[in-house]
């Protein structure tokens, strides 16, 4: 008896022409019209952090084929890596069981998503023998 089959994950492909629809409806937006993001890189499964998006931020995600969120201190659309040049390639993006949350499965251009310049904004580890946030980040090591 031969195993079942597993069908393959569903890679991502931009669609420039995508318009508004039925499906951004699937999508809980909160009271703001926002919902969260969560970047993961693809080949490590290592978090790189988590921004909002937009309708328009996701309709241009899916258009370009590259993170675009929205900021809520400038109040604007950014298509991440725009000054840096560390852009996220979608390979995968999924929406989770309430709707309320996007993954998005990202290659990471250069390896550095954070602002900082780190690998992921995820540095600060919590230690209970100190009641204190640790600085993990790898330029400081």
């Amino acid at each position: 008896m031969s195993a079942p089959k597993i069908p393959p994950k569903s890679t991502f492909t931009p669609v420039d022409s995508l318009m508004p629809g039925p499906w951004l409806d699937a999508v809980t937006w909160n009271d703001q019209g926002l919902v969260p993001v969560i970047a993961q890189e693809v080949g490590s499964k290592d978090i790189l952090m988590m921004a909002w998006m937009n309708r328009d931020a996701l309709l241009e995600t899916l258009r370009l084929g590259e993170a675009v969120y929205w900021t809520r201190s400038r109040q604007k659309l950014w298509h991440k890596g725009e000054e840096s040049g560390h852009t996220q390639k979608i390979k995968e993006i999924h929406l989770d069981c309430d709707g309320d949350t996007i993954l998005l499965l990202v290659e990471q251009k250069d390896g550095i998503a954070c602002h900082t310049g780190e690998h992921s904004c995820f540095f600060r580890a919590w230690d209970s023998a100190q009641s204190a946030w640790v600085d993990e980040s790898q330029s400081k090591k």
